[in-house]
């Protein structure tokens, strides 16, 4: 069975991260981190316009390697367990093009390109409903910011065939919506193959 991809989108702070990893030690399966947090980690956070493509571009070669090896694994092995077949994807490049667009009023061509043609088994997208939390990487505090930056999202989510639902609530909450959603999304992804 293909591996399913289900990508967790939003903006910062509504725990995309924490979703991922709760998400994957859920279903005993891995994810993608968010590579911008490692390089702007190394790199400082005065970053430009061209430094956004670098980040896409790291971006989709952890989540293509990350998604091969778990191919590679099932060829060998006869397929994965049930559950095991799902790789979570902290950021993708709808993430990209709403940050370049947000702050630089542009795209990159190549992020536009990949935005097309990538192909998902779904999307989470994280609501604005947990507080905001300081750390030295994130740039919009402000909750009038944070609900644009979230409406922009959700615009790109109706605008696109692939199915998504939004995640709210406290952290259990946010954990147990999430998993019906992966769970409705997965068996539609398997009903569309057959």
């Amino acid at each position: 069975m293909p591996v399913k991809k289900i990508v967790v989108i939003g903006p910062e702070s509504t725990g995309k991260s924490s979703l991922c990893g709760e998400l994957a030690a859920r279903y005993g399966t891995d994810w993608v981190a968010e590579y911008a947090r490692e390089y702007l980690l190394a790199h400082g956070t005065n970053y430009s316009y061209e430094d956004l493509l670098t980040i896409a571009k790291a971006q989709v070669e952890m989540e293509d390697r990350q998604a091969a090896e778990m191919d590679r694994l099932a060829a060998e092995s006869s397929g994965l367990p049930a559950g095991r077949n799902i790789l979570f994807i902290d950021t993708d490049m709808y993430v990209m093009r709403v940050w370049c667009e947000f702050v630089f009023g542009k795209c990159h061509s190549w992020i536009l390109d990949q935005v097309a043609t990538r192909k998902y088994d779904g999307y989470l997208l994280c609501r604005t409903d947990l507080p905001w939390v300081k750390d030295e990487l994130r740039e919009y505090p402000d909750l009038v910011s944070r609900e644009k930056l979230f409406h922009i999202y959700r615009d790109s989510m109706i605008n696109q065939s692939t199915p998504w639902a939004e995640i709210g609530g406290t952290a259990d909450q946010r954990l147990q919506n999430a998993i019906d959603a992966v769970n409705h999304m997965v068996e539609g992804a398997e009903k569309r193959s057959l």
